[in-house]
């Protein structure tokens, strides 16, 4: 087990090496120039479309129940353990990369919500298809279709092999452990290994709820996540600026501690050493913060291309939303409240890291805070499986052409390898969540730079019936 972790970690640290890392910030930057820097000028608009109806517009759901789709697949655990685990490894100042990555990366989520809708299409059976596969097919011209094909091989993956199913469910396992057995005292043995009694367990119960709401479909999974992922995100959020509040005065000193360790300042005087800690920092900030939000990754617009509405750049300007929600409002809460209790210098691992944190930082006994966070974790990864399940299922349909037969065997494996997840130890499984991460934005990321004239054409054009 412990060879095959380390070949895990080589194919990740090649994924996730640097050129990617520049594609993908590059992408942002060069979209964030041709639409005009419009995440900054058009953030109060993008928020007001995401709470209002159009009008006699074309889709399955509303533009506010597409984005509650997106964002039960981006708000997870990369919001309390992505963001701890890319804090201990690259040091405080991967949440300062986190937000850059995230600035660009609402200019790229801008992009890949308008194509979504631009190039989406109607099958037999009335369903809307959209996505990263349809927009590179359409738009770039059937002879890039191997691309889009690539894209869904990878997003398939990702899906069933990594963010949606293992990553999740062993964050909520994790964090149940943590609060009813952190001893580890009662075991059982599975596949020949030790494991609590609160990890089986939580995993059985966590799988029976994704199979009776994944076999629904796409409209079941929506009326699920616009009731709860409002309420969850309001609720960690509360408990988020509690901490930041309660300990206000420690918020100038780590925001300091933040922009330093991004540039190795503290390091060698900003030598060779300097820069190794700003490039770990930049792998792990950006790394983690695409996980966390998706931006560039390709998934959010295949929620996207199902809402009703008639104008691309509107629902560029809502799916744009969930990376500022995500990452600029959530990850940074949690990393601050990381960094002010120095839990990511303590030698601990994955949610331990945010528990200590809030358990830190929360005005209440360790056990009530700790049953705070285990809450959250539990609802926050439970709407990711639920999101990934549409998106990787949508994948399957592109390179099946919609064969029922293989959706319900699809289903099936995507639920056993939630019951799986639990089993897997926590490096392994992020690390493989990298790879498939990085491999899908690949093709996505090409398409959109490919495509970026496309989407400045029409968000000028746009602009201009606006002011009209």
């Amino acid at each position: 087990m412990e060879k095959m972790n380390d070949i895990i970690s080589t194919v990740d640290g090649y994924v996730w090496g640097i050129p990617l890392i520049v594609l993908i910030l590059c992408c942002g930057v060069l979209l964030s120039v041709r639409i005009g820097f419009l995440q900054v000028r058009k953030l109060k608009l993008a928020l007001k479309y995401m709470l209002s109806e159009e009008e006699e517009a074309h889709g399955e759901v509303s533009s506010f129940a597409a984005l509650c789709t997106a964002l039960s697949a981006t708000v997870g655990t990369g919001n309390i353990v992505g963001v701890a685990t890319a804090i201990a490894a690259g040091g405080p100042g991967a949440l300062f990369w986190m937000e850059i990555a995230a600035f660009f990366g609402m200019a790229t989520k801008y992009a890949e919500g308008l194509l979504a809708v631009k190039y989406r299409k109607t099958d037999g059976n009335n369903n809307i298809l959209g996505g990263p596969f349809y927009y590179i097919e359409n738009g770039l011209g059937r002879k890039f279709r191997w691309l889009g094909k690539l894209f869904a091989v990878f997003g398939l993956l990702a899906g069933l092999m990594g963010i949606g199913t293992i990553t999740q469910i062993n964050g909520i396992t994790s964090a149940a452990n943590d609060f009813f057995d952190p001893a580890s005292a009662h075991t059982l043995s599975v596949f020949g290994n030790e494991y609590t009694y609160t990890t089986v367990i939580a995993g059985v119960i966590i799988t029976l709820l994704v199979a009776l709401i994944t076999i629904g479909g796409l409209k079941r999974i929506a009326s699920v996540t616009q009731i709860v992922v409002p309420a969850m995100i309001v609720s960690y959020v509360v408990c988020c600026l509690l901490i930041i509040f309660t300990h206000i005065t420690e918020i100038p000193s780590a925001v300091a501690l933040v922009v330093k360790s991004a540039f190795g300042v503290r390091q060698a005087a900003g030598g060779a050493a300097g820069f190794a800690v700003m490039t770990l920092s930049m792998k792990n900030g950006v790394a983690r913060g695409i996980f966390s939000n998706e931006a560039g990754l390709g998934s959010a617009p295949i929620a996207a291309a199902a809402a009703k509405t008639n104008e691309p750049v509107r629902q560029g300007l809502v799916t744009m939303t969930g990376t500022f929600i995500d990452t600029i409002i959530v990850c940074t809460m949690t990393g601050l409240s990381i960094v002010m209790a120095g839990s990511y210098d303590k030698g601990l691992k994955g949610v331990s890291i945010t528990t200590d944190a809030f358990s830190y930082g929360l005005p209440f006994p360790e056990k009530i805070s700790s049953f705070i966070l285990m809450a959250c974790l539990t609802v926050f990864a439970f709407t990711t499986i639920l999101g990934w399940n549409y998106y990787s299922e949508r994948c399957l349909s592109y390179l099946t052409g919609s064969h029922k037969a293989a959706a319900f065997v699809y289903r099936w494996l995507y639920v056993a390898a939630v019951l799986a997840g639990p089993f897997l130890t926590v490096d392994a499984v992020w690390n493989l969540a990298d790879i498939f991460n990085g491999l899908m934005a690949i093709p996505n990321v090409v398409a959109l730079i490919l495509l970026s004239g496309v989407v400045a054409a029409e968000t000028k054009a746009y602009t201009a019936k606006m002011k009209k």
